[in-house]
């Protein structure tokens, strides 16, 4: 046995371990885990602890597996409009010459840190603030349940784009020119019909999770293979299997595997540099300007037809810098553009805003509900036809969610009441596959304050069936509903035991356990096809 390789792993066990107790401490607190990661960085970095081989080969597999899971649930379609690319060009130009003139001022009063940069390096660290992060945004979004939704798509897209401002940077930066073997990685375009015929033989279970690592780590090789950056490389993997109808299951099946090697992505960032007061005092000022890309992204997306709500989620999930921020330091420390020091500047800002934006984002619907005024002054009247309110057709009965238990819950009750039954779902996508199948589907966000009040005002709906994917997608709805007063019956799904006490308590009247009440579906409904039997005796 190599006994070097033990003690590095026990070493980066220890890490590890202390990163479960400080993100299940930030948790207790409400805040998400990632916050407990950071801080054990800052904690370990403050020892004078390095980081080990093992939590750099975390971190890069966690970026890798990120990415990936992002182009599986990546619409193409969202990048082409112009809420999306239009808005991040014009967002980047402007933060990019708004903080590179800060920084430049700064510079030539002689303030520390900033003494030593030109105006050429001034902008090149505006553009890296003026960026988001990937891995915050996907999280979160993530955690809600929110992957697609609008303001999701919108956030997802803007960052794509942002990545792939980032390529041409970085390939423009370090002198790194593709080669002319890039060129060979266009067949993997026509090679897109060989790629969803294997997902669709190999099954479920191991296979198909060690067949996304091979499509993940096997894109993001070639494309370094072909000089460019290898996380493109993934993401374009993922994006060329995302049609397929497994994309869904394999994105559940490697979500284990990604969220585990992320740790070692959070963990990494508090470990980059060493601390300085000098560092700590930067980074903290420079916290607060991430307000000002928040205000210009909501300036941007009303003006392009958003409604104030959808523009406001998608800025609040925005609302922090990115860990690209820390790659350009690297590149500017390693060429001798920078000093050292701002490694640790870019680190501090980055995770401090995280801690900023994590309650914003867990709070959105509340900020949007209470500063509904404020926000609504920025709404213009004409509005995308995706993005507007929705009438529910006179509706008795509305099932939330229409994903395997929400369409089943669906043709049940249309069953048993007929078309008084109406099923909304914020994938644009899936509610068009419904109403291709006869079904009454509708596209709404049932966490939407407006959805809701317009509902108040007219609405016949006497029970609500929350079928949403995550529990505080639930509970966001329920909130809504104790908002306006819901006076009918509120049903609710729930996967843990734990859930069901929080649903009732927040409001639901009653509550269904999917895994626990399937094997009383599953008898009851062998059960039904046997009573035909006049014997009574099971056939």
């Amino acid at each position: 046995m190599d006994f070097e390789w033990v003690a590095i792993a026990l070493g980066d066990v220890a890490w590890i371990t202390l990163a479960f107790f400080l993100g299940f401490l930030a948790r207790l607190i409400g805040l998400p885990p990632l916050v407990g990661f950071l801080a054990t960085g800052f904690i370990l970095n403050y020892l004078g602890i390095a980081s080990g081989e093992m939590l750099h080969k975390l971190a890069d597999l966690g970026i890798t597996l990120l990415l990936f899971t992002v182009g599986l649930k990546l619409n193409l379609k969202v990048l082409i409009r112009q809420q999306v690319w239009l808005v991040t060009a014009l967002h980047i130009s402007f933060i990019t010459v708004l903080f590179g003139a800060a920084i430049y001022a700064l510079a030539l009063i002689s303030v520390p840190l900033f003494a030593d940069l030109d105006l050429k390096f001034s902008l090149m660290l505006a553009f890296a603030l003026s960026f988001s992060s990937t891995v915050f945004v996907v999280k979160s979004l993530e955690g809600k349940g929110e992957m697609k939704s609008l303001h999701g798509r919108i956030a997802i897209g803007i960052l794509v784009m942002q990545d792939l401002a980032a390529v041409i940077f970085l390939a423009a930066s370090t002198g790194k020119i593709p080669s002319l073997w890039a060129l060979l990685l266009l067949l993997l375009i026509p090679l897109r019909p060989l790629f969803h015929h294997l997902l669709q033989i190999i099954g479920h279970g191991e296979l198909l999770i060690l067949y996304g690592l091979v499509l993940a780590l096997g894109g993001a090789e070639l494309f370094e293979l072909g000089g460019v950056k290898d996380d493109l490389g993934a993401l374009i993997m993922g994006v060329l299997i995302s049609t397929h109808p497994k994309s869904a299951e394999m994105s559940k099946s490697m979500l284990g595997f990604k969220d585990l090697f992320l740790v070692g992505f959070f963990l990494s960032i508090g470990m980059s540099g060493q601390l300085s007061l000098e560092a700590l005092i930067i980074g903290l000022l420079l916290v607060p300007f991430v307000f000002v890309k928040s205000a210009l992204f909501i300036a941007l997306m009303t003006h392009f037809k958003l409604r104030a709500r959808t523009s406001l989620l998608a800025t609040l999930n925005l609302t922090n810098y990115s860990e690209f921020g820390l790659i350009v330091a690297a590149i500017g420390v390693t060429n001798g553009w920078l000093d050292g020091a701002w490694l640790v500047v870019i680190a501090i800002a980055l995770s401090v805003s995280f801690v900023v934006a994590a309650p914003l984002n867990s709070n959105d619907d509340r900020i949007y509900s209470r500063f509904k005024g404020f926000w609504m002054r920025f709404q213009r009247k004409e509005r995308l036809p995706d993005d507007t309110l929705l009438d529910t057709l006179g509706a008795t009965i509305a099932v939330f969610g229409m994903g395997r238990v929400g369409s089943g819950a669906y043709d049940k009750m249309r069953e048993l009441h007929g078309e008084t039954v109406v099923g909304i779902d914020f994938d644009a996508e899936l509610v068009k596959h419904h109403q291709a199948k006869g079904r009454k589907a509708l596209h709404g966000d049932p966490s939407d304050a407006d959805f809701w009040e317009k509902m108040e005002q007219k609405h016949s709906i006497k029970l609500v069936m929350l079928a949403l994917p995550k529990l505080q997608a639930n509970l966001d709805a329920l909130e809504q509903l104790q908002q306006i007063s819901f006076t009918g019956r509120i049903a609710a799904t729930a996967r843990f035991p734990d859930e069901e006490a929080v649903l009732r308590q927040s409001g639901a009247t009653e509550v269904f356990n999917i895994y626990t009440e399937a094997g009383a579906g599953f008898a009851e409904h062998v059960e039904r096809k046997a009573r035909p039997d006049e014997a009574g005796s099971l056939v």
